[in-house]
């Protein structure tokens, strides 16, 4: 039983799903007779559960490398630019009804592995009284104020600054469908799993569906979200839970039309801090996507659903909300025998800085990359993918886990996630590291690292992180330069302010003209 793979069956749709068939089917250059090819069974009767409509810039990649028109792209799922997160009251509650807020950028005016600002502007040596963000990019600027990161006449996935896209999950899937079906060669099954059939050594052999009989296929991808058909029920991987260090259980969601065609759109998500939680705010092109991630160990329901209306308005009063119960945690493995499990099925951490959908992405990439060519290959590749995405999920948890634990919020909600027993032993030896010492390229040894120095940087010095970098001050010697490149970005952020066109006014212009052809 070590024959070549040669159908791949991807199971469950979705972001995940269609994503991820749609890398395989292109690597594979499934269009090809005699090439492997890539089946995606899909059920007619479960929605996309659609949550998270944020992502990161390797999203820009990924459209690029299957061949999407960010033009087409932009319009059919209803998208606009993204270019940070804007975290509001996360430091601190509001002090006399006047909010505070950071910005987690994506572009920067230099690697900071190369030249780091950050001692410069601790050691106040550079600029004036202006935030790290501020600091060391426009990019700030340019959401505070609603403009795009790019002109109409810059070339598709290109921009003046870094930036990623917000998007409508369920019309992303539609699109993802179409394009893998009718350009990739990707074969659609509409149908619902009622078994999944395993071997004597434990691999799957098949999975039987209502509508269509057995499906074959000699590797199978667990895109099937929480239910976890396969690498959960079928294969029996255990769900290893994280609700003792992230304490947000339950997510509310509610869609929000803007008061009219000419409504400006946001160039950042918005995330705001609660009494028990944040709400994000992701504007679309024809709507805002608002919802509220809270403990029901800290509030009721109906609390949470108040303070969710209470952030939108008065217009709130006539909105459906939706209520989701949310799984923290993860597989405690990823890839077993000849099933890998990508998206809700694999892990799921709750949606604050957009690491579901980039982790789908790396999971296709890698799957990839790395497809083995019969059983015996699997071995290897199994324990690689493991390694890899237990590394990657446990940083991000690290990652996320740090906003709540520096925030200086009093409420209980952020008292408990205080607690040290509830925060990872890595994400304290780090802290307690950075105290006194700059964050270096040392502390970020993995190529899977993925948040990169930078990212650990603006939530550090936008929560008020306390470190003294002044036992070293005299190593600081470039002063001259970091002077010349906090003019540099001062001078550009006036400049790109007069010359970058409104989210709005430039997705009106792509929808009419599209851009320049790569």
């Amino acid at each position: 039983m070590n024959e070549q793979v040669k159908q791949v069956v991807v199971v469950g749709g979705g972001t995940a799903g269609w994503l991820t068939a749609a890398n395989l089917a292109q690597k594979f250059n499934s269009v090809e007779s005699g090439a492997i090819q890539v089946t995606l069974v899909e059920s007619p009767d479960i929605p996309t559960i659609g949550v998270g409509e944020g992502t990161w810039p390797t999203m820009r990649k990924t459209l690029a490398k299957l061949g999407i028109s960010e033009a087409d792209f932009l319009s059919k799922c209803n998208a606009s630019f993204k270019q940070a997160t804007k975290f509001v009251n996360w430091q601190q509650a509001p002090k006399n009804g006047i909010n505070s807020h950071y910005y987690h950028l994506f572009t920067s005016i230099n690697d900071p592995l190369d030249f780091n600002l950050a001692p410069y502007w601790k050691l106040g040596m550079i600029g004036d009284n202006n935030s790290y963000a501020e600091t060391i990019s426009m990019q700030a600027a340019i959401c505070e104020s609603g403009l795009a990161p790019k002109l109409i006449t810059n070339r598709e996935f290109e921009g003046v600054q870094n930036y990623a896209y917000h998007l409508d999950a369920g019309l992303f899937t539609d699109l993802l469908r179409e394009h893998a079906t009718t350009k990739l060669g990707v074969k659609h099954v509409s149908a619902n799993v009622t078994d999944v059939n395993l071997d004597d050594d434990g691999y799957i052999i098949n999975i039987h569906c209502d509508s269509v009989g057995v499906v074959l296929g000699e590797f199978f991808v667990d895109c099937t979200g929480f239910k976890s058909l396969l690498i959960g029920k079928a294969l029996g991987i255990p769900f290893k839970s994280i609700d003792d260090t992230l304490l947000c259980d339950h997510a509310l969601a509610i869609q929000v039309p803007y008061e009219n065609e000419e409504s400006s759109i946001a160039s950042c998500t918005i995330s705001t801090a609660q009494e028990a939680g944040w709400t994000w705010d992701i504007g679309l092109s024809n709507r805002r996507g608002t919802g509220y991630v809270y403990s029901s160990a800290h509030t009721s329901h109906e609390r949470a659903e108040q303070v969710l209306r209470n952030y939108i308005g008065p217009q709130a009063d006539q909105l459906e909300s939706r209520l989701i119960k949310m799984n923290v945690g993860y597989r405690e493995k990823f890839w077993h025998k000849n099933c890998f499990a990508i998206g809700l099925s694999a892990a799921f951490v709750e949606p604050l800085e957009a690491s579901a959908i980039f982790l789908i992405e790396a999971s296709a990439n890698m799957l990839s990359e790395l497809f083995p060519r019969d059983r015996h290959a699997m071995l290897a590749v199994e324990e690689k993918v493991n390694k890899s995405f237990k590394f990657r999920w446990d940083k991000t948890i690290d990652f996320i886990k740090m906003h709540y634990f520096l925030s200086k919020r009093t409420e209980p909600f952020w008292q408990d996630n205080k607690v040290l027993s509830t925060v990872p032993d890595t994400l304290l030896a780090s802290l307690d590291s950075w105290k006194h010492q700059l964050i270096t390229g040392y502390d970020f040894d993995n190529v899977y690292e993925p948040f990169p120095l930078d990212s650990y940087q603006y939530v550090l010095y936008g929560m008020g992180f306390d470190q003294t970098l002044t036992f070293n001050e005299n190593s600081y010697t470039k002063q001259g330069f970091a002077q010349q490149q906090y003019n540099t970005v001062q001078d550009l952020t006036q400049k790109m302010q007069q010359q970058l066109p409104e989210n709005r006014e430039l997705l009106n212009k792509i929808a009419q003209y599209g851009f320049q052809k790569i």
